[in-house]
């Protein structure tokens, strides 16, 4: 699995950081973020830069199975343990012994179920199925969930001790959609990745017009959705309207039963550059370079009015989220004629 994490974001950065600080720590980590966004990314980079590499490394979907089976997938079971149980099995706490446990999509399994995570987590061992003898185990928990636990809490459906237990460090990776800057560098990777891996054939160049729909795109599916459009533009060579329909199409009501999110509530940028939705303008008379220095502004000008709106319009705060100086945020705050009582509310509303 290639375990590069791509992007120039705060976001980002920030991630990369934690990782090189906690990764040999073997505190538990809760890892969360959209379906997509590369969760199973940052898990194996701290388990590749720990020092159990080259140790076990064990994956446990929680959402894949139900509780009862999920249960014997874990803590494993003894002959006879219940019909069907012809031969002792090791649960993946034993499996992952000296090594990496990973609890994907956590947020899915039952209350009962967290209760005998929660106890195997604080005292590392647990008692299979079927059997009264207690196994002892040395693992390192790392955790995913495309879940906001937080809310799952107030409503009673995830374990308030368990969470804590679980989210010594917390590892939040932001949408795609929030962090544009993020989508030319990833769609540049995957063109070099393809290219390495398909020697023997000749992948087309990318339209300008392809390149500029895919950077417009609000990415619903995030980074793995990206990864898929680019495979098939690189390795199927679609045309530029079967493109234009896929993206369309990829979160239609016809497709899963969802709704296309025409409009990008937190960063309507998009909306704004005119190349999502029904009115799309003519591009034919702009120039790339004309393109790239609109974009970012209007990137600029939404992201910083953001941060300014949720810090209250503290410039101080706000500076320091966005990684400028005061002074250069001053001087945006001018250039891009970013008003705190009109152009904010406008632009998020």
């Amino acid at each position: 699995m290639e375990t590069k994490i791509i992007g120039i974001s705060q976001n980002i950065r920030n991630i990369k950081e934690i990782i090189d600080q906690v990764a040999d720590t073997e505190l538990n980590i809760l890892v969360c973020g959209e379906t997509g966004v590369g969760k199973d990314l940052v898990v194996h980079n701290l388990y590749q830069k720990s020092n159990r590499i080259g140790k076990p490394f064990v994956k446990v979907n929680c959402a894949a199975l139900p509780d009862t089976l999920l249960e014997s997938e874990m803590f494993g079971y003894e002959r006879g343990a219940f019909t069907g149980a012809n031969n002792r099995m090791r649960g993946k706490f034993e499996q992952a012994c000296g090594g990496v446990l990973f609890l994907d999509e956590i947020g899915d399994m039952s209350t009962a179920l967290q209760s005998k995570l929660l106890h195997a987590l604080q005292d590392q061992d647990f008692t299979p199925l079927g059997s009264e003898k207690i196994v002892k185990t040395d693992v390192w928990v790392i955790a995913a969930t495309n879940h906001v636990l937080e809310d799952d809490l107030k409503k009673g459906n995830f374990r308030a001790d368990l969470y804590h237990r679980l989210n010594t460090i917390k590892i939040n990776i932001e949408p795609l959609r929030n962090r544009p800057q993020d989508i030319p560098v990833l769609i540049d990777h995957f063109i070099k990745l393809y290219s390495e891996q398909f020697k023997d054939r000749t992948l087309p160049t990318l339209r300008k017009k392809t390149y500029e729909k895919l950077i417009a795109y609000h990415w619903p599916g995030n980074v793995r959705e990206l990864q898929n459009v680019m495979k098939r533009i690189l390795i199927i060579r679609d045309s530029q309207d079967i493109i234009d329909d896929m993206l369309q199409q990829s979160y239609s009501p016809q497709s899963r039963d969802q709704k296309l999110p025409t409009r990008n509530k937190t960063f309507p940028f998009l909306n704004n550059l005119g190349l999502v939705g029904d009115n799309q303008p003519n591009l034919n008379h702009y120039s790339l370079k004309d393109i790239r220095r609109e974009s970012r502004d209007l990137i600029e000008k939404e992201v910083i009015s953001y941060v300014l709106g949720k810090t209250g319009w503290n410039r101080t705060k706000a500076s320091k989220i966005l990684d400028i100086s005061y002074r250069a945020l001053l001087t945006k705050i001018k250039e891009l004629e970013i008003k705190q009582d009109g152009d904010f509310i406008n632009l998020i509303s």
